[in-house]
């Protein structure tokens, strides 16, 4: 960053489909790096600025996992250039599966990630009877066959996921989180309708952060038990064992969404 810079703060949808992710991944070879949201951005900013310019994220996606609402900072050398015009000039050098949808200037000391209050996303579940599906809803939700969701039971699981939380049960094994405390403002499922008029099934989790898959394993664990019949208390339960082999499956990638990052609300350490 030099004297002159600013930061401009960028609101991002990407399909994930086809990424290893969002995070750079440099190869130490010298080979070709692994494709990365974060990389094409960066490479499309160069472009822009001549030099190479870092982008710094509000938090890191899986392989295969979208975003509507990812949100990431830079320093832009460029004094004249409104943030606004980032948009339009970013889309101009990114493939089309990343689009920057929005871009403001905010303070120096402004961090995507630091500054974030709290993130939320939403995963998608088909719930046609025999597990159909369009093919273009195929890449951005996992198929359930022969499962027909009951909102109530599974709105009675969630009631559970509130407030500063052990999530030991829902992480993945490698985590490098220092702590696996997580503070979860609310969870819920409700009915969508796709584009053609069917159902989909939506979890949708807000908190602080969250650990390594941790969104797709609550999703999984919640339809087993849901499938099963289990009692209401079920999910209470397994949070409280503090043990990952007592959750679910993890649901796969392609359903996930970050939804949305806030920086307006309460910051909470945990």
């Amino acid at each position: 960053m030099t004297m002159s810079s600013r930061n401009i703060l960028l609101t991002i949808s990407y399909d994930g489909t086809d990424f290893c992710g969002w995070q750079r991944q440099d190869d130490a070879n010298g080979g070709e790096a692994s494709r990365t949201v974060q990389g094409e951005i960066e490479k499309a900013l160069e472009k822009i600025h001549k030099e190479k310019t870092p982008l710094y994220g509000s938090g890191r996606t899986d392989s295969g996992v979208h975003a509507v609402g990812q949100a990431a900072n830079f320093y832009s050398p460029l004094a004249s250039m409104p943030a606004e015009n980032y948009i339009r000039a970013l889309n101009a050098f990114l493939p089309d599966d990343v689009r920057i949808v929005g871009a403001r200037e905010v303070a120096e000391d402004f961090s995507a990630r630091k500054s974030a209050t709290s993130r939320s996303y939403r995963y998608f579940i088909s719930t046609d009877l025999n597990g159909n599906v369009t093919a273009d809803n195929l890449r951005y939700c996992w198929r359930v066959k022969n499962y027909t969701p009951n909102l109530e039971r599974l709105n009675k699981y969630c009631e559970c996921l509130q407030g500063e939380l052990d999530c030991s049960s829902f992480a993945a094994s490698g985590d490098d989180s220092v702590s696996n405390n997580r503070y979860i403002d609310g969870a819920r499922f409700f009915l969508q309708k796709d584009r053609w008029g069917k159902d989909l099934l939506v979890f949708e989790i807000e908190a602080n952060a969250f650990l390594w898959k941790m969104v797709r394993t609550l999703t999984g664990t919640l339809v087993n038990l849901d499938k099963e019949g289990a009692a209401d208390d079920a999910m209470k339960k397994i949070l409280e064992a503090h043990d990952r082999t007592k959750a679910g499956v993890t649901a796969p990638p392609n359903g996930l969404f970050l939804y949305e990052i806030k920086f307006d609300g309460v910051r909470r350490h945990v």
